[in-house]
């Protein structure tokens, strides 16, 4: 199954143009995240699922053009008429919440069976001198290991981990120093000042490059660029795997747009053996 073809961008592509509530935009979410069981679930079920009431899921249902959600859910077994998967077993919370990360990195999968989006943005990457690097909260960690892996590759990487009110004066240097784009890793819970952070930088100049937990993500708006890696919900603390690998896979396009990378790859790998860095 190509990746245009999957339950996920099915259901991408039924979103699309549509104005929807940030309560909506959960639903979706939530739809996008179990693509494949979506056809099979009640409206209360649905309305579990994306942590709204009943009656949000058929309001959701009409922004979208149908009369109610039996209708939209009809429309989705038209499109594409799935056998309901068989349980697989009884699984604890903590097999569960493997399970659901397994299940984001297959939609990534899909999503990069067509490589443009991500060749366009490590296109973008490669070419903006300096390159700022932005995540907060519970993005930092994904905006720090970008930036650390960048800097081997990327002659000037400028990592933004931290708001407050220098985080604009920061994003103004960058832009004056002849920055073309910004990547940002944007997860939940959203900060505002991410947001406005965004704002700003386009408001600069800069070309906005997003790796978010959804394309209906508070920060779309702002970005020129989104690219969606669902996050794990299971646990007590959401869980990241697919927006890390995607920001590795970014680095590999990245990479492909910086002809001396490799030779920046080896020359650190010489330094590192010459300073004994690393115990082999």
């Amino acid at each position: 199954m190509s990746g245009s073809d999957s339950p996920a961008a099915r259901l991408q592509a039924l979103f699309e143009g549509h104005r929807l509530t940030p309560t909506q935009r959960r639903i979706a979410h939530g739809m996008v995240r179990r693509a494949a069981d979506v056809p099979f679930l009640s409206s209360v079920e649905l309305a579990e699922l994306a942590g709204v009431s009943q009656p949000s899921v058929t309001r959701f249902a009409v922004a979208l053009g149908f009369d109610g959600y039996p209708a939209l859910r009809r429309h989705l077994r038209e499109l594409a008429p799935l056998e309901q998967p068989a349980d697989a077993g009884v699984c604890n919370e903590y097999q569960q919440a493997v399970e659901a990360e397994i299940e984001n990195l297959r939609h990534l999968a899909e999503a990069l069976a067509d490589p443009g989006p991500v060749r366009e943005a490590g296109r973008l990457l490669s070419r903006s001198r300096p390159l700022p690097v932005l995540g907060l909260r519970a993005a930092a960690a994904q905006a720090h290991g970008f930036a650390y892996f960048a800097a081997k590759v990327h002659p000037d990487v400028r990592l933004l981990n931290e708001g407050g009110t220098v985080l604009l004066d920061r994003i103004d240097a960058t832009a004056r120093a002849g920055a073309g784009a910004l990547l940002c890793f944007a997860l939940p819970r959203h900060p505002r000042e991410v947001v406005d952070a965004l704002a700003h930088a386009k408001g600069a100049g800069l070309t906005v490059v997003t790796v978010a937990d959804s394309a209906f993500a508070p920060v779309a708006k702002m970005s020129d660029l989104l690219l969606p890696a669902a996050v794990g919900t299971g646990l007590a603390f959401d869980t990241a795997c697919a927006p890390m690998l995607l920001g590795r896979v970014l680095l590999e396009a990245m990479c492909d747009g910086l002809p001396d990378a490799q030779a920046r790859l080896e020359e650190f790998d010489a330094r590192a053996a010459s300073r004994g860095l690393f115990v082999e």
